[in-house]
């Protein structure tokens, strides 16, 4: 049918209801949208000024900090002692397609509060029971890097416990918990300068998530156009008077 003989033969009748619930829907999609887009722009920025923080001097960690909120994704700086009798390695760590390790050990303060460091990636033995050594430096030490927390959701296979040193994933309240330690509620990715001890310290940038919510932003900005054409498409009627509806 062509668009004239289409137009001769239909005429656009909304009626109230559905155009009411379709002004309802855009709106409602659309603001969801905006608050979507409005938060990938908080952090871009958020973003920017952390690529700005890394050549900021390193903030002095005290040891009495309560929250990472004031030094997250930034470089910071704790000297201490490292325990080495509750240095952990977190399994199932991939570094350039090779099975490893993220090898982990608590800093303490002097005030006896802790701080868990990332120290790097260490390959896998030949065997699983070959797990690595990776020594730790005796004395104080100071040690600086990224300021991070672990994810709060993660995957865990059926009920495994921690086996000894081997962890599935890094929690700090759990490792509070196994250790007795009082922990900082962050981790400090270990940085340069850092000890030639073949761990291997490539750190990837913070994902703030900025790329999930512009896929949530087209999403609803999909959903309101989808609203419309719908909208439109549904209210043509026949001017023969069939279908004319209320």
């Amino acid at each position: 049918m062509s668009p004239g003989s289409f137009l001769r033969s239909r005429r656009f009748a909304p009626t109230l209801w559905p155009t009411l619930g379709m002004i309802v829907l855009v709106a409602l999609t659309v603001s969801l949208g905006n608050w979507q887009r409005g938060r990938a722009a908080q952090k871009e920025t958020l973003a920017a000024e952390l690529a700005g923080a890394e050549a900021r001097p390193a903030i002095e960690l005290t040891g009495n900090e309560r929250d990472a909120s004031g030094v997250l994704f930034r470089r910071v700086r704790a000297s201490g002692t490292f325990d080495a009798g509750h240095q952990i390695l977190i399994d199932n760590r991939v570094h350039l397609g090779k099975a490893g390790y993220e090898v982990v050990a608590p800093l303490c303060f002097a005030s006896g509060r802790c701080v868990l460091v990332d120290r790097g990636w260490a390959a896998q033995g030949a065997s699983r029971a070959d797990l690595p050594a990776s020594p730790l430096p005796a004395g104080r030490v100071s040690v600086e890097g990224r300021a991070s927390e672990p994810p709060r959701r993660y995957l865990e296979f059926g009920t495994r416990k921690p086996e000894g040193a081997l962890w599935q994933n890094l929690d700090i309240a759990r490792v509070a918990a196994a250790t007795g330690l009082d922990l900082l509620p962050l981790v400090i990715e270990q940085g340069e300068p850092a000890p030639a001890d073949g761990l291997v310290r490539e750190w990837a940038a913070p994902d703030l998530g900025i790329e999930r919510n512009l896929s949530y932003m087209v999403q609803w900005y999909s959903f309101a156009g989808l609203a419309i054409v719908l909208w439109l498409a549904l209210n043509w009627r026949a001017r023969d008077g069939t279908g004319t509806g209320a």
